[in-house]
């Protein structure tokens, strides 16, 4: 590891270097029992199969289905129209009259499931040609439907990169609407019949 090769002169220095690099590896190490103990329990509870339909979709792994789905829960409860302001994923507004004006988006609801999904709203971002090794093995745990919905879905999200490349939107503005319509095709997997 390069910061293995790092080493300083003075005593105290080394000291204080040794025992935060000492740490992050306690850190790391932690985190990854802790990822294992959480693909263990996706791979074997009653969210199972919504799990396996959601990691049809890029940038959704096991332990992101896993976030989602315990994080959401009855996904029946909403719509694919919904979500997105259940999430928080939706612009304020300000109307009055004939004047309308958004603002950022409300932030209200769960968090944690927010931020999931706009870290894997920039997945879409790279064009989609073949789908990579990792996302061809969770296909392979979930049904024919699913998995065609999740390619449909992989098309539609990166294509609406495309758009928002094209109008010059801020690439962060693009990834949180990439994020609301991700929503909408996770709760669309999740209330599928299996």
């Amino acid at each position: 590891m390069w910061l293995r090769s790092h080493h300083f002169d003075a005593p105290g220095l080394q000291a204080a270097f040794d025992a935060e690099h000492e740490a992050v590896l306690a850190a790391e190490a932690r985190r990854d029992r802790l990822d294992k103990a959480i693909v263990a329990m996706a791979a074997d509870s009653e969210f199972t199969p919504v799990v396996h339909r959601l990691g049809c979709l890029r940038g959704i792994s096991t332990l992101t289905a896993f976030g989602l789905v315990v994080e959401v829960g009855d996904w029946e409860r909403l719509s694919g129209a919904s979500i997105g302001a259940y999430l928080g994923l939706v612009p304020t507004e300000s109307s009055s009259g004939q004047s309308r004006s958004q603002g950022s988006i409300t932030k209200t609801g769960n968090t944690h499931t927010r931020r999931l999904l706009v870290e894997a709203a920039w997945h879409h971002r790279k064009a989609y040609q073949t789908p990579g090794v990792p996302l061809r093995a969770r296909w392979e745990l979930a049904p024919a439907a699913a998995r065609a919905r999740g390619q449909a879905g992989n098309r539609r999200l990166h294509q609406r990169w495309l758009h928002f490349t094209e109008r010059k939107k801020s690439p962060v503005v693009a990834n949180v609407a990439i994020a609301r319509e991700l929503a909408g095709w996770c709760w669309s997997l999740a209330v599928m019949d299996e």
